[in-house]
């Protein structure tokens, strides 16, 4: 622990040489591996890094750029999260279809829907048959 914190001290005093700040509220924590390695390590350590004065806790998933790992770097909770978060849309779309026409309820669904499905999908290249279904199923609700 003590040579990730000496580097990340080390870009902290970078961005601070650039103008930039480190924000330690900001700053998550997370230890990659498979399932069993995680679950034996976080067991026997209670792994923390220090920033300054705050202390940064290991968290169960990151976001990164709008994209949510969790340790094993697994996409399920991402994909969960996205297709929450279009069916959500999508009721709300429906709501409003009868005043709509049909050019703009395309680009309603496309602005709402299609595009955050898409954001981020090369990830997804050699994800299982399930994860991809999850977002098939969306794509097969917004036509």
């Amino acid at each position: 622990m003590n040579v990730l914190e000496q580097c990340v001290t080390a870009i902290s005093h970078w961005m601070s040489a650039n103008r930039l700040k480190l924000n330690a509220k900001k700053t998550e924590l997370m230890w990659a591996g498979t399932r069993y390695t995680i679950a034996s390590f976080l067991r026997l350590h209670n792994p923390t890094l220090m920033l300054g004065t705050e202390s940064v806790k290991a968290s169960d998933a990151v976001c990164v750029l709008g994209v949510l790992f969790t340790p094993d770097l697994a996409l399920d909770k991402h994909v969960t999260t996205v297709s929450t978060k279009c069916f959500f849309q999508l009721r709300q779309l429906h709501r409003v279809r009868c005043s709509l026409d049909h050019e703009s309820t395309a680009t309603l669904v496309h602005v709402f829907v299609t595009s955050r499905i898409d954001y981020g999908n090369a990830l997804l290249a050699n994800a299982s048959r399930t994860t991809t279904d999850m977002l098939q199923c969306i794509l097969n609700a917004a036509t």
